[in-house]
Parts: C-alpha cells; sequence; structure tokens
C-alpha cells in the first residue's frame, strides 16, 4: 500500500507551544525488527503499544509517528477525557447501547488516570466536570431530553439557566446546561508527551517518521524517509489520516477542526468574569455549536466549526479565516472582554463514520486498527487501543463482548457522492443550529 496523503497543519499547535521546548524523540533512520509495529502514537496506538508490552515483555514494540508526539492529532484535541456518551437516545437499544459506551469511556479514562497517576504526569489533570449548553430556546427540548436519559443511567447532573450559569462561566450568552460532574480536563499535548515518555522498556517510539509506503503480504514492512521496519504484526491507529489508505476507504472520512487559545487574562480581565473555576463546555450540536474552556492558567479555548478533509490537508488561509471566526464568536460570549488577544490557532484532524461505529478489530490476518473516534477520542480510544491488545494476544476481558455489541462501521459510497452527502448534513446541520453560534 503507498501513502498518498500525509495530514498537513500549518498551523501552531497552542497546547505543544504552552510547553515550551522538550526533548524530542528520534526519527528513524535505518532498517530494525520488531514484533509489533504501531503506525500512529495517539491514544489508542499508546494504549495498543502499552498493554502489548505488559503482557509480552519480552517482545519488542516500535511505534512511528509522522510529526512530534507532543503535535499529533491526540495532541491537538481540546482536552475533554469524557466518561458519558455526549447524546444518549431514547428507546432500551439506544439506551443499551449508551451503557455500552459509558463502560467503556469509564475504562478508558481509569487506565488513563492510573498511568497518570503512578508516573506523575503533569498535565494538568483536573476533574472539573462537563456542562452541556444550548443558547436558544430552539433546544430546550434537548436538554431536557438529555436529563431524562441521564436518570435513567442512574447518572448524577445538575440543570442550570442563564443565571447561574453566569455564576459558573462568567458569561450570560447561554441559555441552559446540563453538568455532569466527572469529565477530565487536562493538557492533551502533555498527556500525549506523558504517556510516551512512560511506556515500558520493550517500546521504542520514532517520531517524524512517517510511514510512506505499507506492505502487509506476509512479513510486515513500512517505509520511512529514512528507515525501515519489518515486523510479525501491525496495528493500524492513524484514526483521521485512515482515509488516506484503501483499507479504511469505504468506511471513514476525515473532518479537520478549529480551535484557537488565547493570551492568559490579566487580573483586571478576570475580575470582568468573575471569580470563576476552570470549565470546559460542549454544545448541544457539535456540527454547528462551540466548544469552550477556561483554563486553570485564565485563557479560553474556543474550538468552533469543521470542515469536510479528503485530503487531509488544511492551509494557513483556512485555519487564518476560522482564526477570525473565533475572535468574533467568542466577543460575542464575552463583550466585556474585547481587549482579550488570541494566541494560537491550530487545526487537527478527526476520522468519522457514518453510524458512529469504529473501525476495529481485524483487518486482516495480521493487521489490526482502532479508528474512527468521531471526535472523542480520549477516553474512548484509550479504551479501544488496550482492548485491542488484549484481543489480538487472546487475552480474556469482559469488555471484549461490549467491544463486539457496538458494531462496526459501515459503508460509505465512493466520491464525488460521498461529497455530496457530508457537505449536504454539515450544511443542514449548521441552518439548524445557527442560533447557537
Amino acid at each position: 500500500m503507498k501513502i498518498k496523503n500525509l495530514p498537513l497543519d500549518q498551523n501552531i499547535n497552542g497546547w505543544a507551544a504552552l510547553r515550551g521546548d522538550k526533548p524530542r524523540h528520534p526519527a528513524l533512520h535505518g532498517k530494525i525488527v520488531a514484533d509489533w509495529l504501531v503506525i500512529g502514537a495517539g491514544f489508542a496506538g499508546l494504549a495498543f503499544a502499552r498493554r502489548i508490552a505488559e503482557l509480552r515483555p519480552q517482545e519488542h514494540v516500535v511505534v512511528l509517528e509522522a510529526l512530534d508526539v507532543a503535535d499529533n492529532a491526540s495532541a491537538r484535541n481540546s482536552g475533554f477525557v469524557i466518561d458519558l456518551p455526549h447524546t444518549v437516545g431514547s428507546t432500551s437499544a439506544e439506551l443499551e447501547h449508551a451503557n455500552t459506551y459509558r463502560r467503556l469511556l469509564q475504562y478508558g479514562l481509569h487506565h488513563l488516570k492510573d498511568t497518570v497517576d503512578r508516573y506523575g504526569i503533569e498535565c494538568d489533570w483536573l476533574n472539573s466536570g462537563k456542562y452541556h449548553c444550548a443558547v436558544s430556546e430552539q433546544f430546550d427540548g434537548e436538554i431536557a431530553h438529555y436529563q431524562k436519559e441521564l436518570t435513567t443511567l442512574g447518572e448524577s447532573f445538575e440543570y442550570l439557566e442563564n443565571a447561574d450559569l453566569k455564576l459558573r462561566l462568567g458569561t450570560g450568552f447561554y441559555r441552559s446546561a446540563v453538568y455532569t460532574p466527572n469529565c477530565i480536563l487536562v493538557n492533551p499535548a502533555a498527556l500525549i508527551s506523558g504517556l510516551v515518555a512512560t511506556l515500558p522498556e520493550n517500546v521504542t517510539v520514532y517520531a517524524n517518521s512517517p510511514a510512506l509506503q505499507i506492505d502487509t503480504q506476509g512479513t510486515i514492512r513500512a517505509e520511512t524517509p529514512h528507515g525501515e521496519v519489518r515486523a510479525r504484526k501491525l496495528m493500524l491507529a492513524i484514526n483521521g489520516a485512515a482515509r488516506g489508505l484503501p483499507l479504511f476507504k469505504g468506511n471513514v472520512f476525515a473532518m479537520s477542526t478549529f480551535a484557537t487559545l488565547t493570551e492568559p487574562l490579566t487580573p483586571e480581565q478576570r475580575r470582568l468574569i468573575g471569580d470563576i473555576s476552570p470549565w470546559g463546555s460542549t454544545p448541544v450540536n457539535a456540527l454547528a455549536g462551540a466548544t469552550l474552556r477556561y483554563t486553570a492558567d485564565h485563557r479560553f479555548l474556543i474550538r468552533e466549526h469543521v470542515n469536510f478533509a479528503p485530503g487531509l490537508v488544511t492551509n494557513a488561509v483556512e485555519t487564518g479565516r476560522h482564526a477570525r471566526r473565533h475572535q468574533q464568536l467568542f466577543a460575542r460570549i464575552y463583550p466585556q472582554l474585547q481587549d482579550v488577544n488570541m494566541a494560537y490557532t491550530w487545526s487537527g484532524l478527526i476520522s468519522i463514520t457514518r453510524n458512529g461505529a469504529p473501525v476495529w478489530g481485524n483487518l486482516s490476518e495480521n493487521v489490526y486498527s482502532s479508528a474512527g473516534c468521531n471526535g472523542s477520542g480520549s477516553s474512548k480510544q484509550s479504551a479501544f487501543g488496550r482492548l485491542l491488545a488484549e484481543h489480538a494476544l487472546g487475552e480474556d476481558n469482559p469488555l471484549l463482548a461490549d467491544m463486539e455489541s457496538v458494531g462496526r462501521a459501515n459503508y460509505l459510497p465512493p466520491r464525488p457522492f460521498l461529497d455530496v452527502g457530508v457537505k449536504s448534513f454539515m450544511a443542514r446541520e449548521r441552518w439548524r443550529s445557527r442560533s447557537e453560534i
């Protein structure tokens, strides 16, 4: 398989920039042999590599990352480690599906926390919970429905309206929200870097080493710009870039997302929003609303808008347009903070499947995959990667039955029919939710 497209983002990941100069992992030079090859040092790939290494300490695992480990797609996300599905559903089948995902998300979160605690990974790990917010009365029904289904699941939550929200968030922009208390907020670049740094000794990570060609017939062989890896088995954890491989073309496509991080607020600016604690919020419609965070170092993160990205490329002009959108949106949400400067705007790729199910399991006898995060990958892909390792080694874990029950990504039409369908759906959702921004 020749790799036709690699992700290209002409921007600076703000989360990584906040960390300053850090030691970089070397690129691969020369030819090496391993037992396992993992392509992609995101949440799924690292969870898979860690678990293989734990269960088979005598075997060598090699991880290839196309970028610096603190600058890949996982390190560019908004830093939410969710414990609950964003939406639940109403039928008994949908509730059971939500229960399944809840178990998987909490499994992934648990193992991330265990690793962070055990090794003292400094990633601003904070149990701040999450506000699921609506701006207009148009979505009162969805907010009410979410409360009902959380009650059915036995989850604790708090319903808040405009005045109470303003005390928590420092803005009167939102009409209502459902607050759930156990979502974790992190600096994702620091978390990914910490996960890489604490891998077992039988794992070797090579950064800035994109796989340019992968052969899967017989012995696995992957070529990089300056090296080659041969291995018995392969795990593909490329997620947003998966569409670039023939194995994924029929069931996953890529979307680019955009985020902006402000400069830290001054004491005077902080006085204008009140004495608020760090928080994170998600919109009722992820395609059309805005995700926001207020960080422990008094910055705001704004993530808004997604673009169809069939070529896996987002250029600087496109990112610049979204930087201006974010600044205008921030001015509407916080009109009292007109003088807050935007520090960084960047993009990142996510993979989407038509039915929300993952591309997980065996792609062939010695090739495994976990892709299709659908925009909520930190805890989900951590669980999926760890469980995939146990599946590959024939280990027993009751959650493997849950992985089977979530199903598999279904068929996507070829381009240009895919383009028309995706763009039409996005346009419809943005129009439906235009009041949210």
